[in-house]
C-alpha cells in the first residue's frame, strides 16, 4: 500500500478523492494530467484497494476506499495546496494555469519545497 502511495501523482489523486468522489475527467480538469496517465495511476490504487470505482452513466466514479482513511487524507490535503474546488494543480511538472493571485499551486507545502 505504501508503495502505491509513494508516487506524488498517486498521492495527489488520493487526496483529491478524499475531498470527494470524482471521475477521470474531473481529475484531469483539476490536475491537467492526461486522462490516460490518470487511469494509469489509478490502477495500482485500485489493486491495493485504496480506491473504489462505481459506474455512473457513461463514466466511472472513483472514491477513497474507506472512511478510516478519509479524515487523515483530508488533513493532509489541507496542509498542502490541494484545492477542494476545481482548479489548476501541479503534479510532477508545471500546472496548466496560474491561480488568480498569479501563484502556481503545488502539492508541496511552503515548509517542504
Amino acid at each position: 500500500m505504501l508503495r502505491a502511495m509513494a508516487d506524488e501523482t498517486r498521492l495527489t489523486l488520493l487526496l483529491l478523492l478524499a475531498i470527494e468522489s470524482r471521475t477521470v475527467k474531473e481529475l484531469h480538469q483539476l490536475t491537467g494530467l492526461s486522462r490516460t496517465l490518470i487511469s494509469h495511476h489509478l490502477a495500482p490504487l485500485r489493486e491495493q484497494r485504496l480506491v473504489t470505482v462505481f459506474p455512473k452513466g457513461r463514466s466511472n466514479v472513483y472514491a477513497l476506499c474507506c472512511e478510516s482513511l478519509r479524515e487523515p487524507a483530508r488533513l493532509l490535503a489541507a496542509l498542502t495546496s490541494i484545492p477542494s474546488a476545481p482548479g489548476a494543480l501541479t503534479v510532477g511538472g508545471e500546472p496548466p494555469a496560474a491561480t488568480t493571485d498569479g501563484t502556481r499551486p503545488s502539492l508541496r507545502t511552503a515548509a517542504h519545497p
